[in-house]
């Protein structure tokens, strides 16, 4: 989210960040607050209706006191009463959370799905990124209104097995579903620039990408009845953040990874497209440059590059019925007007702009035909698709055998990668906030010609138009490489743009590139596993030819882990991916999802009828509106926003700064972020060294991440631990942990039942009459009004000042010593001096003399 787009229109910043679930016998009670707690909401969630969601809300804002007294009444309304008495409680805490994930239903009532653990997993200027890492799933209707159904608690066995605790990211602040250069693009509506031109100050919500939203389907029915101040976005792939110090100097670095889920699943049960051109294993990778020293969004300098992966756009599979090694690849349906891959590129054209380049790592020759031919096929569409565009926008197309090239004796497939990578990003260009800061030299030029003008929130940057595209088989292995090839080329621009650096190359064995590496590698085990079942096989040093020997028994262990896995567990994990995206629906009665020989329709709903568009002519396959974009992207010339409000100056929901430092706590430095984020100087540059820039190749190698840091923040999770621990009612001690700060404690509004331990902030911290006798009082006014006149400056005196100095001695001067001194006084000030012949002649011969003794 833009943090500000005009002197008057601020991004929105979500002011639910605590929430409290009660419940009653017949309700449950939402209690969101900000971080102050000086700004609530309530939502009540009916427990007596088996089936249905029912959500009500009053859109009343409430103080912490309010919410006390509100909390109080419920629960003296719904106390049992037996005699004169009352026994019992009315309402009960259930758990504390950070958001809301969704609500979901199989074939009993509804489920609701909290955050109830997170970790701050990366900044954004002045925005946090979070990653989840623990969820409750909690039944929502009483169960003594529950029509239990035998398939139920299978159903929600393999939701659970959707690990929300592994690679699941959200924010309050930013909108993460969208690039950093969408999110700073200014708004083109010219009513919406007119509202935005008066006085007034607004607030406002870009329009997320639903491409990337994985809780889209969760939040569906809630989405028509809640406030949009609950709902939050979750984004899954991977994010990964370091530090690269230029000399006491913080660059972050941040890699983010949005995986789709339009046609997602595994590896060899989702290949190739469906008809409306959404590929496999489709991922928008961005990689964010911005120096730490200015977090404004509005005034600081940052830098941004978006790569992609997906599989080929064709119709292809590859059996898995017979047991081998490498099944056979086979072409379903031909497509020789290439519509499937049309939709797919006029897609891409909508989100990057041109132009698109394809770097194709599949195998071009083979002695037994697999991989060459979905080369073969995808050179045929690309060649025919660009027959009906316009010469300068036309697809590029790059084939690199990569596996054939590392196979030779000798061969160096990194420097041939990176001449792909360098001519690749100097067409798309990279995005920059503002002008370029790079030193005068020869590479000013090149940086000042990148991608196309009009970047950052008021234009003066660089606009990134295009995309690379990479692609293999799976999409795992070569592509990592291949796009760590692509942002090592583009890391060297961004810190040229940012002033960091003199020439965009980057040497392999610096402390910046092993940085950079690192987080790729990681980028690839995260996309790996979630895909392929396993961690990457070949890494980069594989393909630099440097990895030790004993790194062969590891890959043979990742590629027996990845066929296993593949072989008998790709199923499920395909079913629960569609239950948790809503491509199936359970429903009493008919089928349920093991019952299904396949899922193809799920994927194809052109299959059964529904979803059918009206065809366009063969010979046109782009959008109007696209082309005329082009070579900007369709929203850098029409950008929508989802809402928009008023808003006052000062307010919680427009102001970053309050929301980043949050001053009405109290935090310890060591326990930071700042602190714990990987550093380029702690955890790779080598001990006992002289040299302190990360560009510096280094001749032995340097510290490993994992071994100079006790507890490093390791991304990808690795776990597979289930994260919706609970689906009762119950409370766990699960839920009373986070890495920055527990909600239990802070969000408590019953007035009774409680015995917690508060720490106060005068038992932390004794006063000065406890610790030295005395203590600071208000100065007499007498005082006062002395120090008043003291610091006047050039005020008269008021007042006879006393001294206790001896008087000085008058002295007696005579007239004629009075008279010589003003003659001379007046002399020199008027200058007039006068000099007879005599004295000037005298004058000029000892300066001979003076002059010829010399």
């Amino acid at each position: 989210m833009n943090e500000r787009m005009s002197a008057n229109c601020f991004g929105a910043i979500s002011p639910i960040q605590k929430i409290a679930l009660y419940e009653t016998r017949s309700r449950f009670y939402l209690l969101g607050s900000n971080n102050s707690q000086t700004r609530c909401r309530v939502l009540k969630i009916d427990r007596m209706e088996p089936k249905e969601l029912n959500i009500t809300e009053d859109n009343i804002l409430y103080s912490k006191d309010q919410i006390k007294d509100l909390v109080n009444t419920i629960d003296g309304g719904n106390r049992i009463k037996t005699g004169p008495r009352s026994t019992g409680s009315g309402i009960c805490k259930v758990v504390s959370a950070f958001g809301i994930v969704g609500f979901v239903r199989f074939l009993e009532g509804y489920y609701i799905i909290l955050i109830t653990k997170r970790t701050r997993i990366a900044v954004i200027g002045y925005h946090s990124i979070y990653k989840i890492e623990d969820t409750a799933m909690i039944y929502i209707p009483n169960d003594g209104i529950r029509h239990y159904h035998p398939d139920e608690s299978r159903y929600v066995k393999m939701f659970q097995n959707i690990y929300l605790s592994s690679n699941f990211y959200f924010s309050y602040s930013y909108d993460i579903s969208n690039t950093l250069q969408c999110n700073m693009t200014p708004v083109t509506n010219d009513a919406l620039r007119e509202l935005m031109s008066g006085d007034q100050s607004f607030v406002f919500k870009n329009v997320p990408n639903e491409r990337f939203i994985w809780n889209s389907y969760l939040m569906k029915d809630a989405k028509r009845i809640m406030n949009s101040e609950w709902i939050i976005d979750v984004v899954h792939g991977f994010v990964g953040q370091s530090n690269l110090s230029i000399y006491g100097r913080s660059i972050y670095i941040t890699v983010i990874a949005r995986r789709s889920n339009k046609y997602a699943g595994t590896r060899f049960l989702k290949r190739g497209a469906n008809f409306l051109g959404d590929v496999a294993n489709e991922v928008e990778t961005e990689q964010i440059v911005h120096d730490s020293k200015l977090s404004s969004l509005e005034l600081g300098c940052f830098s941004s590059f978006v790569q992609m992966r997906g599989s080929i756009p064709t119709h292809w599979s590859q059996s898995i019925t017979n047991i081998k090694p490498k099944p056979v690849i086979s072409i379903d349906i031909p497509d020789p007007f290439a519509i499937t891959a049309g939709n797919h590129f006029n897609n891409l054209f909508m989100r990057y702009g041109a132009p698109v380049i394809i770097l194709n790592l599949v195998k071009k020759r083979e002695k037994k035909k697999q991989e060459s031919l979905l080369s073969e096929e995808y050179m045929n569409s690309v060649r025919y698709l660009n027959q009906f565009l316009p010469p300068e926008h036309h697809i590029q197309y790059t084939s690199f055998d990569m596996a054939r090239k590392n196979k030779s004796i000798g061969a160096n497939v990194m420097g041939w990668l990176d001449d792909i990578a360098y001519n690749a990003v100097c067409k798309t260009g990279i995005f920059t906030s503002n002008e370029v800061n790079g030193k005068i030299g020869p590479y000013q030029e090149l940086l000042g010609n990148l991608g196309q003008p009009g970047g950052g929130l008021f234009g003066k940057g660089r606009l990134q138009c295009g995309v690379v595209r990479v692609n293999c088989v799976d999409c795992l292995d070569r592509t990592n490489t291949a796009q760590f090839a692509l942002g090592r080329s583009a890391l060297g621009l961004q810190l040229c743009a940012l002033g960091a650096l003199d020439r965009p190359k980057l040497d392999f064995d610096t402390d910046c590139v092993r940085l950079l590496e690192s987080l790729y590698e990681d980028h690839g085990d995260t996309l790996a596993l979630q895909y392929g079942g396993s961690q990457l096989v070949h890494r980069i040093k594989t393909y630099r030819k440097t990895s030790p020997w004993t790194s062969q028994g590891n890959d043979i262990m990742q590629t027996v882990s990845r066929y296993c896995r593949n072989t008998f567990s790709d199923t499920e994990k395909q079913r629960t991916m569609n239950i948790f995206l809503g491509l199936f629906v359970p429903k009493d009665g008919e089928p349920q999802i093991w019952d299904l020989a396949s899922d193809n329709y799920l994927h194809h709903p052109d299959t059964l009828g529904k979803g059918i568009s009206l065809r366009c002519p063969l010979t046109k396959w782009w959008s109007d509106e696209v082309m005329n974009a082009l070579p900007r992207p369709l929203y850098a010339v029409n950008k929508p926003i989802l809402e928009i409000s008023c808003a006052r100056i000062g307010d919680e929901r427009v102001d970053c700064f309050y929301d980043y430092y949050r001053p009405y706590e109290l935090h310890n430095l060591d326990d930071t972020f700042a602190y714990k984020i990987t550093h380029s100087v702690r955890d790779f540059m080598p001990h006992f060294t002289t040299i302190y820039s990360p560009f510096v190749i280094r001749g032995r190698p340097g510290k490993h991440r994992d071994d100079a840091t006790k507890n490093p923040m390791k991304n990808p999770s690795l776990t597979g631990s289930s994260s919706t621990s609970s689906t009762t009612s119950s409370t766990s001690s699960s839920f009373e942990s986070d890495s920055e700060g527990d909600p239990s404690g802070e969000f408590e509004f019953m007035e009774n039942g409680s015995n917690k331990v508060v720490v106060a902030f005068k038992s932390l911290f004794p006063s000065m009459e406890e610790v030295y006798g005395t203590c600071i009082k208000k100065p007499a006014p007498r005082d006062v009004a002395l120090y008043e006149q003291y610091v006047k400056p050039r005020g008269p005196v008021t007042f006879a000042v006393e001294s206790s100095v001896v008087e000085p001695v008058k002295v007696q001067v005579s007239d004629e010593s009075l008279q010589i001194y003003e003659s001379y006084v007046s002399m020199k000030s008027k200058l007039d001096i006068s000099v007879d012949l005599n004295s000037i002649k005298t004058y000029q011969c000892f300066v001979r003399n003076l002059l010829g003794d010399a």
